[in-house]
């Protein structure tokens, strides 16, 4: 009897062991696992706080989204800003029982062992849990793991997913699955695949958008919608069943969805050509790392813009910027190119003018090619110059710009060289005078094709548009008003070297008659430039200059007076603006503000300012310019575009008209523009086509036409606000004009 209660008390002891031992083993496991033993385990800090590349957003002040800036182009949303569809299509697709584990459903591993293995049947889907997805996409795996390494993998996302749900609700996790997934096309997260598929937010998805969406997750590039649309179609229908099955939706709502064909026509890639304001958002690039890198966050590193998931605030008008894209468009392909074309045709060398030599076209081709991607892009390889050369003769597949849209082609790169060399390119910035706010900024033609910022990134020559700066002078000393007026005869410069040089006008209107500063002006006289230049000298000039905010190297010489140096855009936007803002100078600014992807407020800029001349004399160089538009080289604007409202301006053109410019002034918006060739060589032959009111002055238009026509915008068409003292001058000149001229008309004058 003793022997017989021993043999079972031995096979409960061995029956417990064998019970105990696999049970013991599984929870060592998973213990050592979770301590790290079997590899790196997450720390409670990173699942409190998931490291990810979280894109930064660039927004116009308006609110709207102009781009992103990013390795993984991601940015997060909550749950409130999720539409129930997406909600609905992923749970019935991906795991429907969420709400009711625990990170890891026993009753799913069980039916893959069963079904997958040893029933054989693959279809019967896998066994991961949504937590565990996301456990794996936030601690993503190594490539080229064996099985055994695989398995522990598995079981160590089976630890971080437990640690998940105990750390994050149930809402939380799908908010964060949502937004750690790849949907294809540079799309991660669910609110970069909302606009860049459907060009909408996460909240206005439809039924058959989340069913589209959801079911690409399986395989993004298999079910690609633009490139496999019929896979696409497929995989959504398959979504919408699940769907009807868990009575997420109807059967009489399945089969009116199955019927909605796919609708891409909103698909577009989110990157940094694609949207409004590419080359803003290039030029915020480069000065936004370098901002980061002297930025220290909180726990001590540096600010990362590809990577923080920043939000910054521009001063860009999302409407204006629209207005000013099209109005370049609209003059640039529709007239002005066409219209080169047609200048061009049948000339040896076109597009360069035909007082250029071939040794120097061929120096501005190889000067082309150096710079180009290929040619250092083949350096860095290793080629030598002479194979480089070579293939630059030979035919490859190519995509070139054209006004109508991108083309596929097949041309030599040496081809493509001369191709692109017969476009005209454009940049244009428009401020707002009183805050030194930036509301519209046109780099050039296209930022794929053509890198080169027109705005910021160049300096072009100037020409007359320099004028208005010089006659500042004359009217901040007191000498000279709008209606003085100064003989129109030519004046003599002796130079540092002895020589002697006498600037010539471009017409001879008037020649040898008195005539007012505003008359003058507006007709861009060079003869009185110099006149006025020989009372005044080149370095204050220059000084005045620098308080305008120029900032480019300028020689102090004589000709300055009439254009010479080469400034951008930008600079001549900001100083033209101190007009129109009583003579403050306000440096254009382009973002207000950088927050964390929190919300809370990283730092906020202020523009520098300074005055740069009196009220007085800024309102009079307005009346000035008021004349370039009324009865000047900017009287298109009236007779051509209907403006009759003060506007206050001026073109200028320089030499051998390869670029034009016109800088048009009103009480709430300065807008600049320049029209020119990639090279200085490559231009119009004639004044009448190549002068800036026929090449910049149009641009300039289209954009104030469509700006004036939108109401909410609150442009206003009213005067300029006079000062509170205003100048005891006389600022209608048209009765001083007809009075007879007394002076000399042919003296000379020598400086």
């Amino acid at each position: 009897m003793t022997s017989k209660v021993s043999v079972k008390r031995k096979y409960k002891r061995l029956f417990w062991v064998l019970f105990a031992t696999p049970v013991v083993l599984v929870f060592l496991l998973f213990f050592t696992i979770s301590l790290g033993w079997w590899g790196f385990m997450p720390s409670f800090e990173e699942l409190e706080n998931p490291r990810s590349n979280l894109a930064s957003e660039i927004y116009s002040a308006d609110g709207e989204l102009l781009g992103t800036f990013y390795i993984h182009n991601r940015s997060n949303i909550q749950y409130e800003d999720l539409s129930p569809n997406v909600i609905h299509a992923l749970l019935a697709t991906e795991d429907i029982r969420f709400r009711y584990h625990s990170g890891v459903d026993i009753r799913s591993i069980f039916r893959v062992l069963f079904r997958n293995i040893i029933g054989g049947q693959r279809s019967a889907g896998g066994g991961s849990t949504l937590t565990q997805q996301l456990a794996k996409n936030l601690f993503p795996r190594q490539q080229n793991l064996s099985t055994a390494q695989i398995v522990i993998i598995k079981l160590k996302e089976w630890v971080t997913a437990a640690r998940l749900e105990r750390n994050y609700t149930k809402d939380e996790i799908i908010a964060m699955y949502l937004n750690t997934v790849d949907f294809g096309s540079h799309a991660f997260g669910i609110k970069s695949a909302a606009k860049t598929y459907f060009n909408t937010e996460p909240d206005a998805l439809k039924k058959e958008e989340a069913a589209m969406l959801v079911g690409q997750l399986k395989a993004p590039s298999w079910y690609h919608p633009v490139r496999n649309p019929e896979r696409a179609l497929g995989r959504r229908q398959v979504v919408l069943t699940q769907m009807a099955r868990y009575e997420y939706i109807t059967r009489e709502e399945l089969d009116s969805l199955r019927n909605i064909p796919l609708d891409m026509s909103q698909f577009q890639v989110q990157d940094h050509h694609t949207g409004i304001a590419t080359y803003l958002r290039e030029y915020l690039r480069t000065e936004l790392r370098d901002w980061g890198r002297s930025r220290i966050k909180p726990d001590g590193s540096h600010y990362d813009i590809y990577r923080d998931g920043l939000r910054i605030y521009t001063t860009i008008d999302s409407r204006m910027q629209e207005y000013a894209e099209e109005a370049v468009n609209l003059h640039m392909a529709n007239y002005l190119q066409p219209e080169f074309y047609r200048h061009w045709r049948g000339y040896t060398n076109a597009p360069y003018d035909t007082n250029l030599s071939n040794e120097q076209v061929e120096s501005n081709i190889r000067n082309s090619v150096r710079r180009s991607d290929r040619f250092h892009n083949m350096l860095a390889q290793g080629y030598s110059e002479e194979e480089i050369m070579a293939s630059f003769e030979e035919p490859v597949p190519m995509r070139v710009f054209s006004w109508e849209g991108s083309v596929d082609t097949v041309m030599t790169p040496m081809d493509s060289i001369w191709y692109h060399k017969h476009f005209l390119h454009a940049g244009m910035m428009s401020v707002e005078p009183h805050t030194g706010h930036v509301k519209a900024y046109v780099g050039g033609n296209d930022f794929r094709h053509f890198k080169f910022d027109h705005v910021t990134g160049i300096r072009r020559q100037v020409g007359s548009v320099f004028k208005p700066f010089l006659y500042t002078l004359a009217m901040q000393e007191g000498e000279f008003g709008p209606c003085t007026q100064v003989p129109n005869t030519p004046v003599t410069f002796e130079l540092w070297d002895g020589t002697l040089w006498t600037p010539k006008n471009s017409s001879d209107d008037r020649e040898g008659e008195m005539v007012t500063l505003q008359w003058a002006l507006a007709n861009s006289v060079n003869y009185v430039s110099a006149y006025l230049m020989r009372r005044y000298s080149p370095e204050a000039l220059v000084r005045l200059t620098r308080r305008m905010g120029v900032q480019s190297p300028m020689d102090a010489v004589p000709a300055i007076s009439l254009g010479t140096p080469d400034l951008s855009v930008y600079e001549i936007v900001g100083a033209m603006a101190s007009y129109a803002n009583k003579g403050v100078y306000i440096e254009p600014t382009f973002v207000t503000r950088i927050e964390d992807q929190s919300g809370n407020l990283i730092e906020a800029f202020v523009p520098d300012r300074q005055e740069a001349m009196n009220e007085e004399t800024a309102w009079l160089m307005l009346e000035l310019m008021k004349g370039v538009v009324s009865e000047g080289t900017g009287r298109r604007l009236n007779f051509r575009y209907g403006f009759n409202h003060p506007i206050a301006g001026k073109t200028g053109t320089t030499q051998s008209n390869s670029d034009g410019w016109f800088v048009g002034i009103t009480p709430d918006l300065v807008s600049g523009v320049w029209v020119g060739g990639e090279d200085r060589g490559i231009r119009f032959r004639d004044l009448s086509l190549g002068q800036g009111a026929n090449t910049s002055l149009p641009i300039w238009a289209e954009f104030m036409t469509r700006v004036y026509n939108d109401d909410s915008l609150n442009i206003s068409m009213d005067d300029f606000e006079m000062p509170l003292r205003p100048p005891d001058v006389e600022t209608d000149c048209s009765k001083i004009e007809q009075q007879d001229n007394t002076r000399d008309p042919f003296r000379r004058e020598i400086f």
